[in-house]
């Protein structure tokens, strides 16, 4: 069985990294592409940091709505069924910039980014978070997140790599071509995962009401189909409300993401502004970082995870970014971004450590609608941080900021680590699912 189990999460593995390969590849490119469609031959561009921003706040939105959403559907369907949409969907966006980079593919491509992004962005992570915890012990999670988040970092430092000796075009046809092997190698060899819902060792959190059995011709129990018991808000403020350290959890979450978000639409615009970044110079610095942080999360986090417990390792994580962000709103030179990428061996034990304690709090038959309840806390920060952070990097970065301080942005975003910080401390070590208690929160 253990053998079979381990062969089952190479292939999710697998699909993880062809998946996030695809994805990370066109990153160094996609400022250059995205200037150059906008503001050509110039190094700031207000219009690209809005439309950045926007689309972020749109992508988020429609995350929010979808991660729970994905997640309580892959408890009740399996994990793969439901990774097949999103993987499938995030080929598109990548196709059209495969034919050309043109101003009016440009814009052919923001706005399918914008509407398939809805459903793809976290849906693989999510439903890989939520894999991993039907096949690993409670006790495991932890490391076994923080291998999951390790494969990840890797393909970020082989996409990187890849994309550092090829040229634009070829790097959104590699994207596209990788995207759909991984959908391919995915439904063939994937197994299907569908929690047991006989499980009794644990008690759901969002418990079935009598009215969600109907009864056949039989007198048979049978349940109401899937789309009847979609989780509304009042059921997600419900988990929420459930267990104290799961809406701490959640509280982290948010602003986590929140200046996680920020520094996705505000740093590659800083740097460009700032220190003249160019394409390569930006897949140089990400592929250290990234090497970095692959590193940590499968060699060191898992030897740390035992003795220090999970809890610990997400303050440690969090503290560590919000130094990160201090530096970086401060550097006074190109090489400084460079030299504090070595932060990230303890920066990158924040996400993992979160997702391994919400994951004990709940049920072997909730693990997905636990990770798409954080999902799409994580995501609303996401749809909040561009509406906060892009407007003040480009009023800072611009000859008609009220003070000179370009990094004003990104030492905010350092404010918002300290916020996730604080309750960070409150957490501690995640209790098992079979310790909390179960509340009834669900009416159908």
């Amino acid at each position: 069985m253990e053998e079979k189990k381990l062969k089952a999460l190479s292939h999710l593995y697998v699909t993880v990294f062809m998946s996030g390969f695809a994805s990370f590849i066109v990153v160094p490119a996609i400022t250059d592409v995205t200037m150059s469609a906008l503001c050509p031959g110039t190094d700031e561009c207000s219009l690209a940091i809005y439309l950045s921003g926007f689309q972020q706040a749109v992508i988020g939105i429609g995350t929010a709505l979808m991660m729970p959403l994905i997640g309580n559907l892959s408890d009740q369907y399996g994990r793969k069924s439901l990774l097949t949409l999103p993987m499938t969907f995030s080929i598109i966006p990548f196709a059209v910039l495969a034919c050309s980079r043109t101003a009016n593919y440009f814009y052919a491509y923001y706005a399918l980014k914008t509407l398939t992004a809805m459903i793809c962005e976290g849906s693989l992570n999510c439903l890989a978070l939520a894999y991993l915890a039907d096949s690993i012990s409670d006790s495991q999670r932890a490391s076994a997140f923080g291998i999951l988040s390790g494969i990840s970092s890797g393909a970020f430092v082989c996409a990187t790599l890849a994309a550092r000796f090829l040229s634009t075009g070829s790097t959104f046809q590699v994207a596209t071509f990788v995207s759909m092997l991984a959908v391919v190698y995915m439904r063939i060899f994937l197994e299907e995962s569908i929690p047991n819902q006989d499980d009794i060792m644990t008690q759901p959190i969002l418990k079935e009401s009598e009215d969600a059995i109907q009864k056949d011709d039989n007198n048979l129990p049978r349940k109401k189909p899937v789309f009847k018991k979609i989780p509304s808000l009042g059921d997600i403020i419900c988990l929420l409300k459930s267990s104290p350290l799961f809406s701490r959890a959640a509280v982290v979450a948010f602003f986590y993401n929140l200046a996680e978000g920020g520094m996705i639409s505000s740093i590659m615009y800083y740097l460009k502004a700032r220190f003249h970044f160019n394409k390569n110079q930006f897949a140089d610095l990400m592929l250290i970082g990234g090497t970095v942080a692959t590193a940590s999360q499968l060699f060191i986090m898992p030897l740390l995870v035992s003795p220090i417990g999970d809890g610990k390792l997400l303050s440690l994580g969090l503290l560590v970014s919000c130094i990160h962000a201090i530096l970086y709103s401060l550097a006074w030179s190109p090489w400084v971004p460079y030299a504090i990428t070595a932060l990230s061996v303890v920066m990158v034990f924040a996400p993992p450590s979160l997702r391994s304690i919400v994951s004990k709090q709940v049920g072997a038959t909730e693990q997905g609608k636990a990770q798409g309840c954080i999902s799409g806390v994580s995501s609303l920060a996401n749809i909040i941080a561009p509406l906060i952070f892009s407007p003040l990097t480009a009023l800072f970065l611009s000859e008609e900021a009220p003070f000179h301080f370009p990094g004003f942005s990104i030492l905010c975003i350092a404010i918002t680590l300290v916020i996730a910080f604080i309750p960070s401390l409150t957490i501690g070590n995640g209790p098992n699912s079979s310790d909390k208690n179960s509340s009834d929160c669900m009416e159908v």
